[in-house]
């Protein structure tokens, strides 16, 4: 109960330092605080990197030892673009690899599986597929969800977020969907589930409007853990008040660390935590 409670807090406190009062993570649901315990969960910094503070970023992930990131292009920041790229971590700049037009498609998430990259777009309806060593667009794929977020893989599915409490689970080869369950905190849908990492076992996503890393059963779709990061969403403020929402989770399996950064943020922390 004590758990459930501090989890509760700092989601609204995390929603409310973030400035974005008007969206509301929590959508219809019972609110049972007797669903299950959710955890706080503490991290600390091992390691801070420099962050391309013009990356509007909506995918972060760790490929072949190399951090690749996704960023999108709103139009109200004109110098933003749509690409996938390997992160410099010495200089935060991206090595370009593929760029869409931001007059037509808004990237989104990204995702290897195979010898394949997958990237989301924002309401298009639609995807594109990329050969991993060329990065040459291969095909395109469409999807019912209304908009395209966050992308990542248990190794057998591909899992995507599209903003609202569902998360679906697609077959890597035909995209159909195999499942898509439904995630909740406390017995209430939790709203806006954004980008995506698959970690030991659990799903791991930033709640937009929020400072906070859910830790998700992929099973139950229940929410069990809560990593708060307003202490780095303030620190990245303090540098660049123009830092956005927390957004970008890494795993680099080959060395066990975690990055995580966040929308026009000057910097990508190593953070690390039970997991």
């Amino acid at each position: 109960m004590k758990n459930s409670v501090l989890g509760m807090m700092l989601f609204l406190i995390s929603w409310f330092v973030s400035g974005c009062s008007d969206k509301n993570p929590f959508g219809k649901g019972s609110g049972s605080n007797n669903d299950h315990q959710v955890k706080s969960i503490s991290f600390k910094v091992v390691n801070t990197y420099p962050h391309d503070t013009k990356s509007f970023t909506e995918g972060f992930l760790f490929h072949d030892n190399q951090l690749y990131e996704s960023t999108g292009s709103p139009e109200e920041f004109p110098e933003t673009r749509s690409l996938v790229g390997i992160v410099d971590l010495k200089t935060g700049k991206i090595d370009v690899k593929v760029e869409l037009d931001k007059n037509t498609y808004f990237g989104e998430g990204i995702v290897f599986f195979r010898d394949r990259l997958f990237q989301l777009t924002y309401k298009n309806q639609m995807g594109f597929i990329y050969d991993s060593g060329s990065f040459n667009k291969i095909d395109s794929f469409t999807y019912s969800n209304k908009e395209g977020w966050g992308l990542t893989t248990d190794g057998k599915s591909i899992i995507m977020s599209d903003g609202t409490n569902i998360i679906t689970f697609l077959d890597p080869d035909s995209l159909k969907v195999i499942r898509s369950p439904g995630i909740t905190f406390n017995g209430a849908s939790a709203l806006y589930v954004n980008e995506l990492e698959y970690i030991n076992g659990y799903l791991y996503a930033n709640i937009w409007t929020t400072n906070n890393i859910a830790k998700i059963d992929p099973l139950s779709g229940k929410i069990i853990g809560i990593i708060d990061l307003t202490s780095l969403f303030m620190e990245a403020r303090k540098k660049n008040p123009g830092s956005e929402a927390t957004n970008g989770i890494a795993w680099d399996p080959a060395k066990d660390r975690i990055l995580v950064t966040g929308k026009f943020w000057p910097f990508i922390f190593e953070i690390k935590f039970p997991h």
